[in-house]
């Protein structure tokens, strides 16, 4: 059983998401987790580079003497449904531009659709905020220079046609 945060704001398979602030949250690592922290920091640090699309990496830290933690901007997801179908269809087309330009950078975030085993709603790495739609959790991301073209491209391939089912899901609703 996973131990209980203060402050948690998410749990997903591997990792929990704390509150630190009101600015600040924390992706925590233990010593059990299978993703690396180094790597997610990595690819969030690239991705920041290019646009502002992915939360925003702001420093790797430590809770305590067993768990690491990557510390990114707190985000406040708002309710898209309280929009306009237009204004929707706005954010929706400056969404679709920056993860084009995160693509021709070399960054695909391979995660917009949770497969449908895992817990939790289909599009929850995709939040409405303030200042439009951001991406969460680069953990499965692939950077090109890192995996080659070809794989990159069968990732890309497989994040637009997420992209299609989000659309029609943002849209309908």
């Amino acid at each position: 059983m996973k131990p209980r945060y203060p402050h948690t704001l998410s749990s997903g398979d591997q990792n929990t998401v704390i509150a630190l602030s009101e600015t600040e949250v924390a992706k925590i690592f233990t010593s059990d987790t299978r993703s690396d922290i180094g790597s997610e920091a990595e690819k969030m640090k690239f991705a920041n580079a290019v646009n502002n699309l992915v939360v925003g990496f702001i420093r790797l830290d430590e809770l305590n003497e067993d768990t690491e933690i990557l510390v990114m901007e707190r985000l406040f997801p708002m309710d898209f449904r309280a929009y306009e179908f237009e204004k929707r269809e706005l954010l929706l087309d400056v969404f679709e531009d920056e993860l084009h330009t995160l693509h021709s950078a070399g960054f695909v975030h391979r995660d917009l659709r949770r497969p449908s085993d895992m817990p939790g709603e289909r599009f929850d790495n995709i939040f409405l905020t303030s200042k439009g739609l951001r991406l969460i959790d680069v953990g499965i991301s692939a950077l090109k220079h890192q995996v080659g073209e070809r794989l990159f491209s069968r990732f890309v391939e497989q994040e637009m046609k997420e992209l299609e089912i989000f659309r029609a899901f943002f849209l309908s609703r």
